[in-house]
């Protein structure tokens, strides 16, 4: 499936069919709040279990990078270099953009984001199946 000018149809639509093999590619949105996305992680698996083959972080702190064609390009040509049959994209948001461990202390809540406390930020994906 060749991408067209839209970056996001072609991830939308090849998440829509489902399971189709590996390699699986993964791309999951993060933001301060349930609005606005300000990181994107991509991820590639090439077999089932395997540690990623390739992992890409993506940010933007001005507007909400779910529009940010350029990045979303990027996101594309990743899932095309490495010729990748599925795509998991939770519809919803997954959380914090910020990384437990590196950005704050384990096992505490993000300080920059309160809207993230005691939320489900998996509820998403239920349902999506696990690869």
């Amino acid at each position: 499936m060749a991408p067209g000018p839209d970056p996001v149809k072609w991830l939308r639509k090849k998440a829509r069919l489902g399971m189709r093999g590996y390699p699986v590619g993964t791309v999951a949105f993060y933001g301060p709040d349930g609005r606005r996305a300000s990181k994107v992680a991509a991820a590639v698996l090439l077999l089932p279990g395997a540690a990623p083959a390739e992992l890409r972080r993506f940010t933007n702190d001005t507007s909400d990078i779910r529009h940010d064609r350029a990045v979303l390009k990027e996101v594309v040509t990743l899932m095309q270099l490495y010729g990748v049959r599925t795509i998991v994209m939770p519809p919803d948001l997954l959380g914090c953009p910020h990384e437990e461990g590196k950005d704050y202390p384990s096992g505490s809540t993000c300080p920059h984001c309160p809207y993230w406390i005691g939320r489900d930020r998996f509820a998403s994906l239920r349902g999506v199946p696990r690869f």
